[in-house]
């Protein structure tokens, strides 16, 4: 058997080789006695590897110019070394345990503006505000509503939210600014949760929920009537009645009464407040008792919207004036979506993919305002949350073909947002003007924005790269890029440098149509008529509040700084739920996505209904 020498010759194995260790050992100690035979000198004596007389220790050490003890060196050496070894222990454990408080990236713009935008909710609260309400300018304001009349359904319509610069409470916008809210949460709670922001506005859509379930008789399974509104701001007539209109008051000041606006055939406001509850139960669906009430809420009002047919703003009701809703069909599908998620109960689903309800919501064809998600028209929203389902879950027959549909109609939406498209005009700073021109144009902008966010994303979790115009292809990225335009536009990248969000930058309004931002906090009371010189002074507001999106610019950019001119400088929830959902949207790390699941919860598993067998076959 032959191995190899290290040294490159051939190394023989052979039988003399297999002696044991301790007959080596002996051969070793002849060999050594043979050695021996002949004196050696103390250095060749120390060269034998054989066991020799042991010396006694030295107790000094000679280090050339000084001799120590042994003990002492010996002490010094090994605690120089094993300082050596602790010191780079620490240093090896610093580099390489991360360090969290120093790792997270500086937050982005979307981000910070987040903080400021949900702030604006904080000031619109009406009510017995909570401590920690942070917007030290306001108090508990309208205590009285709804009280002392004998008979109701209702027993108070205290909180809620102001809807604008006034003192009114209109459900109708107040109801989808809470369904928008709801919508970014289930979708993106993990940026909200990364931005710290979580807990707060799940605590703004509780209260708009909690003020929800006050308009109605929310313990019934069957109603005929609900509160519409609180307040009035009819000055048509050069009225001088005191109202949230022709005051100039703080809410917390306000002495005059405040009518309560019933109906009992309003279609479209029954179904978006069921959009509203519905969709919260979604976001409080860890707290069942609660998440099951909103439920029971929305379950009944949608029935009544299907029972007793007619639109809010109907037969000249004042919410003709400010918020006229044009129809109720878009309103159907929205809701059925939303309680669809909510229960899991396929006749919602059944009832938002009828064609005959498409067709009336104008699904089918492309008026100057379609595909603009707004207060009045959902049917762009209802369509994207549609698609959703079926990028998810594919239900198959007999939904496939009106989903198919929604998806297609979502794309030709997603093309007219982009720049190469010409639905719709753009200012020549490159602000899409999506309402064509009119005044108050950022509520449409920033739906749009998280809208198309909101589809990439969700083509993003569904492995898809993109969606096509036409025979062109466009990557998700393109729709993304799109929505941070126009929001960056809002947030300063203008022509006139200016944000239009109150507090954010160092350039933004500084009089805003806003009645208790504009009155000092000064322990002076003052009445109807008395508030007018803070309406028409020149002099910046002295309160700010925070977050506040105005109406926006001209169609040329341009703008006016002017508190009387309500179609530059008011505020609205609406304008700002869909401002946040915008911003929560881009905010963050891109790769975060949205949670595919939560919103599947109440849904029972998907087994596609089988198409009915054909006709039988007559020869």
């Amino acid at each position: 058997m032959y191995g190899r020498d290290p040294w490159g010759g051939p190394l023989e194995i052979n039988a003399a080789d297999s002696a044991t260790d301790d007959d080596r050992s002996r051969n070793l100690n002849d060999l050594d006695r043979a050695a021996l035979s002949r004196p050696l000198d103390e250095t060749q004596q120390s060269w034998l590897l054989g066991p020799a007389e042991q010396k006694k220790k030295k107790k000094y050490v000679d280090l050339g110019c000084i001799i120590v003890s042994r003990k002492i060196f010996v002490w010094t050496v090994g605690s120089i070394v094993a300082a050596g070894l602790l010191v780079g222990l620490i240093t090896l454990i610093v580099k390489t345990v991360p360090r969290h408080h120093h790792s997270h990236a500086p937050a982005d713009n979307y981000t910070l503006a987040l903080h400021k935008a949900l702030m604006f909710f904080n000031g619109q609260r009406s009510g017995k505000l909570p401590k920690h309400n942070n917007v030290s300018w306001r108090g508990s304001s309208c205590l009285s509503d709804g009280k002392g009349k004998q008979g109701s359904f209702y027993k108070d319509l205290v909180g809620g939210y102001y809807d604008a610069g006034d003192a009114i409470k209109f459900h109708f916008p107040a109801s989808f600014s809470m369904t928008m809210l709801s919508w970014s949460v289930i979708e993106y709670s993990a940026k909200y949760e990364a931005a710290g922001e979580l807990n707060h506005v799940k605590e703004l859509i509780k209260w708009g929920a909690d003020y929800f379930l006050k308009t109605f008789n929310s313990s019934a399974d069957t109603i005929d009537r609900i509160v519409a509104q609180v307040g009035s701001g009819d000055t048509s007539g050069g009225s001088t009645t005191p109202n949230d209109h022709y005051c100039w008051m703080r809410p917390e000041d306000i002495d005059y009464d405040r009518p309560v606006t019933e109906c009992s055939s309003c279609s479209d406001l029954a179904a978006e407040m069921a959009a509203a509850l519905a969709s919260a139960s979604i976001v409080f669906k860890d707290n069942k008792a609660y998440s099951q009430k909103l439920v029971h809420g929305a379950k009944t009002l949608f029935k009544f919207a299907r029972d007793q047919r007619g639109r809010y703003s109907a037969s000249g009701s004042e919410a003709a004036i400010f918020y006229n809703s044009t129809s109720y069909w878009d309103e159907f599908i929205w809701g059925g979506a939303w309680l669809y998620y909510a229960t899991g109960n396929n006749s919602y689903l059944q009832l938002a993919t009828m064609p005959g309800l498409a067709k009336h919501a104008g699904a089918f064809w492309g008026g100057p305002d379609y595909g603009v998600l707004s207060w009045d028209n959902k049917l762009a929203g209802a369509q994207l949350l549609l698609s959703r389902l079926r990028l998810f879950l594919s239900p198959g027959y007999p939904y496939e073909e009106i989903l198919r549909t929604f998806h297609n109609q979502t794309s030709i939406i997603m093309c007219s947002y982009l720049p190469i498209f010409t639905k719709f005009n753009r200012t020549k700073g490159g602000l899409i003007e999506l309402n064509h021109g009119r005044p108050q144009p950022l509520q449409y902008v920033v739906n749009a924005a998280f809208l198309a966010t909101l589809f990439s994303d969700y083509l993003e979790a569904a492995d898809t790269p993109g969606w096509y115009c036409g025979p062109n292809f466009y990557s998700t990225d393109v729709l993304r890029d799109f929505a941070k335009t126009q929001i960056d536009y809002i947030l300063g990248k203008n022509p006139r440098k200016m944000s239009y969000i109150v507090g954010f930058g160092n350039h933004y309004p500084k009089h805003l149509h806003h009645r208790g931002a504009s009155i000092p906090k000064n322990k002076i009371r003052y009445n109807c008529k008395g508030g007018w010189k803070w309406r028409d002074t020149s002099k910046p507001n002295p309160n700010t509040l925070v977050g506040a999106m105005v109406a926006g610019p001209d169609r040329h950019d341009g703008f006016h700084d002017v508190r009387t001119n309500y179609n530059y400088t008011e505020p609205t929830i609406a304008g700002n739920a869909g401002l946040v959902a915008a911003l929560v949207a881009l905010s963050g790390d891109k790769t975060t996505g949205i949670d595919k699941n939560t919103i599947f919860s109440a849904v029972p598993p998907m087994f596609p209904t089988p198409p009915p067998p054909p006709a039988p076959w007559k020869p």
